[in-house]
């Protein structure tokens, strides 16, 4: 799947059912969060190394032919940031990452309830939760919450709006 994260990095889990609606599957993935958090606290460094290793081999794996080579190189020039030497920073960015780096950015950027954490949940109701859909319309947001329903007016409201860069398929609103 092609991202469009306009230079903003992040973490990106999706998540879908028939039987749960999005409420209860915002819950999960917090939960899921809190999970990780644990496995990652109490990882071995060993076991994080070979981790981090299988990754690096990963990405230095060779292209495995040309239409998955040249969709790498649009894909820089498409979105306008050129770094055609990506996999080989990201390689050196790695073998120079510490298991507490990892943890202290966890701690700051992605562990549940902490104020740097942004998040973005896009709740799709299905007709089995439309019950779901008018409580959860109806309930007031916590205040670390924004309920979107335009989502030009919000982009536009932004204040990183107008630094997108790219080529065709981007447009300024």
């Amino acid at each position: 799947m092609q991202r469009n994260d306009s230079g903003v990095r992040g973490v990106q889990i999706i998540i879908q059912s028939n039987v749960k609606g999005p409420g209860q599957l915002d819950l999960r993935v917090e939960s899921f969060l809190k999970m990780f958090e644990t496995k990652l606290y109490e990882m071995p460094s060993d076991e994080f190394k070979s981790n981090v290793n299988a990754l690096i081999d990963m990405k230095l794996e060779k292209h495995k032919n040309l239409r998955e080579e040249s969709g790498f190189y649009w894909k820089e020039i498409s979105d306008g940031t050129l770094k055609f030497d990506r996999r080989e920073c990201e390689v050196a960015a790695l073998k120079q990452l510490t298991q507490k780096e990892l943890i202290d950015f966890f701690d700051e950027y992605i562990k549940v309830g902490v104020p740097q954490k942004k998040g973005l949940s896009v709740r799709v109701y299905g007709s089995a939760h439309s019950s779901e859909y008018k409580t959860d319309n109806g309930e007031t947001a916590d205040s670390n919450s924004t309920h979107i329903e335009d989502i030009f007016s919000f982009r536009k409201s932004r204040p990183l709006y107008g630094s997108f860069r790219g080529g065709s398929g981007h447009m300024k609103l």
